[in-house]
């Protein structure tokens, strides 16, 4: 053997085998970026690649490179000159999540909304918010409409209560702590009048917002819970003069839809 095939295969069984550590990679590149979301759910305004990065510990250049991939799935999105948010791509995977709750009350949601005439939204909960996961929009021409996958504050919306008021009062204290932070525009003027609010919630099954989430706007929702032990709420948004004409047949319409279902999304 020539001294320089022993040095070759000296170097070779010396050297460590090659190993595959993609998966590790991955695994940590997974991590980071499930980081970043998390940062940016509770910055629905948005975030800068400086703010992301000092927040989850991480070099700016590598929260861009992670931003970057997210982008090209749409799970963040631009929110101004050198800001990102969550992206609809991301938003409609968590809309997802109520899935098979929202087929089995899909029949029931048209029924409702042939009903009353108005539109009619199906949200669950994500965060410290509700996530419009179906709708069944009204016939009338002033109407309210939302896209499916977006996202309101659980504290000044119908469905938001309704959501609120399945769970224990400390809990429900969390969930509006989350609710503020993610909705900075949409302050509690009230939390005592609030926490009254959700008990009278739990008695009735019966949530209203008058024009907290938006003027003009006004909405009425309950919820029940699902197979999963996962609250999913049903609202019914109306412009306020037309609201108050028809509140208590809307009530009526509401409790009947959700004695229909609560059996059948709870199996």
């Amino acid at each position: 053997m020539s001294k320089a095939a022993a040095r070759a295969l000296k170097t070779r069984a010396s050297a460590p085998p090659p190993s595959d550590d993609r998966g590790g990679n991955g695994i940590q590149v997974l991590a980071r970026a499930g980081s970043i979301l998390r940062t940016l759910e509770s910055h629905p305004n948005g975030l800068s690649l400086g703010q992301i990065a000092k927040s989850v510990g991480l070099a700016r250049s590598t929260v861009q490179r992670i931003v970057a991939a997210l982008m090209a799935e749409d799970f963040v999105t631009s929110s101004g000159p050198g800001q990102v948010r969550i992206g609809m791509g991301l938003l409609r995977i968590a809309a997802s999540i109520g899935a098979n709750s929202s087929e089995i009350i899909r029949p029931h949601l048209l029924a409702l909304g042939e009903e009353v005439g108005e539109t009619v939204d199906l949200s669950v909960l994500s965060g410290g918010s509700v996530v419009f996961v179906d709708q069944v929009p009204g016939r009338r021409r002033l109407t309210a409409l939302s896209a499916v996958g977006e996202r309101f504050p659980l504290h000044c919306t119908a469905n938001g209560k309704a959501v609120l008021s399945c769970f224990s009062p400390e809990e429900s204290e969390e969930l509006i702590e989350k609710s503020l932070a993610e909705h900075p525009d949409f302050p509690l003027a009230n939390r005592r009048r609030l926490i009254d609010e959700l008990n009278d919630i739990r008695r009735t099954h019966l949530a209203y917002d008058l024009e907290e989430h938006g003027a003009g706007i006004s909405a009425i929702g309950t919820a029940v819970i699902d197979h999963f032990g996962r609250p999913v709420a049903v609202s019914i948004p109306v412009p306020t003069q037309r609201f108050l004409e028809n509140r208590d047949a809307f009530a009526e319409k509401l409790l009947g839809f959700r004695r229909r279902v609560e059996g059948i999304v709870s199996r």
